[in-house]
């Protein structure tokens, strides 16, 4: 095993509430489909993981992970008293406070023990639009990038001369501010911060070199962002992107089957670049959303529901079911939801304590179950 400084972590979000039933289909139930009679996956579709429950047919690649054993399927997975607000479940599941309004990010946290000083400005790393609260965390610096070959200072400026005195200028304004409030020195902090990072960032991609063409969906593209910079050693540890959509009240079939299309090629093709370039035991690979779908249907869609389903990929994962699959019967359902089994905290400790090698109690408020799905 690589010691844990090497051990790096992906984490992909899918924003909207993925449908865990429709993700992986209990296709030997028949209350999934009396309760879904029209958004459901055909049984004779189904890529079976066992006799009761397998892939749709869209995350079919996912299944060379589970025959490969380098897949754990956290099933049931969520929090006590869940919330089907987008904004603040996920809130909750970017903090890891679902008691109380969480301060800052449980990445942003993370991070801060892996840096203590803030010495590299790339220990974190997100991939798109603004900074996602989970890597927010005050004293710690995250670049975020929207496009990686875009990404620098001032990358317009196409004649040398002219963007160094725009550096220079941009160094001044924000090295000589004398931090006379709590706004200033943020400023000045996130924009010594951009100096020190946006060029190192931007040569990740010239150095890059691959067998592995990733398709032009976004989450590709950012997937291989994510693979330029690891495999440009800058130190970069924590990597974040997200997937949209999931938020599927209508036309779910078509939608939901297209983005997993979508995801399970890119992640795909993510593993095999990090297979070819010696970083397959080394990297951990989460994926998750901020909740489920409810168990019965809409008509042509789902609505917010309770109790999801995460994974976690990487040569140095535990294959394997983790948890019981939530019963979908009238009596053992949530108002009108699936329970939780899983609560994502334990998730949550078990990557920081056996993977990356962070004390769950320095991150986590309390002290959750592990789970033993990543080789030490």
């Amino acid at each position: 095993m690589t010691n844990t400084d090497d051990r790096t972590l992906v984490v992909v979000q899918l924003s909207g509430g993925n449908d865990y039933l429709n993700t992986i289909v209990p296709y030997t139930d028949g209350t999934y489909y009396d309760s879904r009679p029209n958004v459901h996956v055909r049984p004779e579709d189904v890529v079976p993981l066992d006799d009761a429950i397998g892939f749709a047919p869209s995350a079919a690649p996912m299944k060379r992970f589970w025959d490969e054993g380098s897949m754990a399927i956290v099933h049931g997975i969520g929090y006590p008293n869940p919330n089907r607000s987008h904004f603040r479940s996920m809130d909750i599941w970017h903090t890891a406070v679902p008691e109380t309004i969480g301060r800052d990010g449980w990445l942003g946290r993370t991070i801060r023990e892996m840096d203590p000083s803030g010495d590299n400005v790339l220990t974190g790393v997100n991939f798109g639009r603004g900074l996602p609260r989970v890597l927010q965390c005050e004293g710690v610096p995250v670049a975020s990038v929207g496009s990686l070959e875009s990404y620098g200072l001032f990358p317009d400026i196409r004649d040398e001369a002219s963007r160094a005195r725009a550096l220079d200028a941009f160094a001044r304004i924000y090295g000589s501010v004398d931090a006379r409030d709590s706004l200033a020195s943020f400023l000045a902090q996130t924009g010594n911060d951009a100096l020190r990072g946006a060029d190192v960032l931007s040569s990740a991609a010239r150095s890059y070199s691959s067998g592995v063409e990733y398709s032009g969906s976004p989450i590709a593209q950012s997937l291989r962002d994510v693979a330029q910079v690891m495999f440009a050693d800058l130190g970069a540890r924590v990597f974040y992107t997200v997937q949209g959509g999931y938020d599927t009240h209508f036309k779910e079939m078509e939608t939901h089957a297209q983005l997993w299309s979508e995801l399970s090629a890119a992640l795909t093709d993510f593993m095999d670049d990090l297979a070819e370039h010696g970083r397959a035991e080394s990297t951990l690979v989460l994926v998750f959303s901020e909740f489920g779908r409810r168990i019965d249907d809409n008509g042509t869609g789902t609505d917010h529901g309770s109790g999801g389903v995460a994974f976690c990929l990487g040569g140095a994962v535990k294959g394997g079911h983790f948890g019981e699959y939530p019963s979908l019967e009238e009596n053992d359902r949530l108002e009108g939801d699936l329970h939780y089994n899983n609560d994502f905290r334990g998730l949550y400790s078990t990557i920081l304590d056996r993977w990356l090698g962070v004390p769950p109690s320095a991150v986590i408020t309390d002290a959750f179950e592990q789970l033993d799905l990543v080789r030490r």
